[in-house]
């Protein structure tokens, strides 16, 4: 292949080539294909649902229903940090919708979104399994305990 060739193919669309490879005559491969090519992108864009349709032979209908049921797979781009904040019993009663609220004003963002600037993704989840520190939120795997309202912006300010 020429080199000028060579900078015209897109490196993921290469690896996505060699997932379909991999599960080419797998049965009931769609969701470890949907992992690999989320793991790729970083998300499922819609050129990428049309290509696994392609590959797969399967309708992009069927295809978006399996990526939209499972809450794994997203259809958006995620922010530069994830923060997942824990809404489940311990960090609730101990004032977590206070520090929720805190994130939403400092981070600019609702749960499921990520803010305009790409910076932060905030997800709600039921459970991080630190109870003992609750409330309690996970940034890009880094968890910040026993917090109050007034820690956020200090906190998000660490994440650029």
């Amino acid at each position: 292949m020429c080199e000028e060739c060579r900078e015209l193919v897109d490196p993921k669309e290469v690896k996505l080539e060699e997932v379909f490879a991999k599960y080419k005559n797998s049965k009931g491969a769609l969701i470890p294909i949907l992992q690999e090519a989320q793991e790729i992108y970083g998300y499922l864009p819609e050129h990428v649902l049309k290509l696994i349709s392609q590959a797969t032979r399967l309708p992009v209908a069927k295809i978006y229903g399996v990526a939209t049921f499972y809450a794994q797979f997203r259809l958006t781009p995620i922010g530069r940090n994830v923060i997942s904040m824990c809404l489940g019993t311990a960090c609730h009663v101990r004032g977590g919708a206070k520090v929720l609220e805190a994130i939403e004003k400092e981070a600019q963002v609702k749960d499921g979104q990520t803010s305009e600037d790409g910076r932060f993704t905030l997800e709600i989840v039921n459970c991080i399994g630190a109870c003992g520190l609750a409330p309690v939120i996970s940034i890009n795997s880094n968890v910040h305990g026993k917090l109050v309202a007034e820690q956020i912006p200090e906190i998000l300010a660490q994440y650029e």
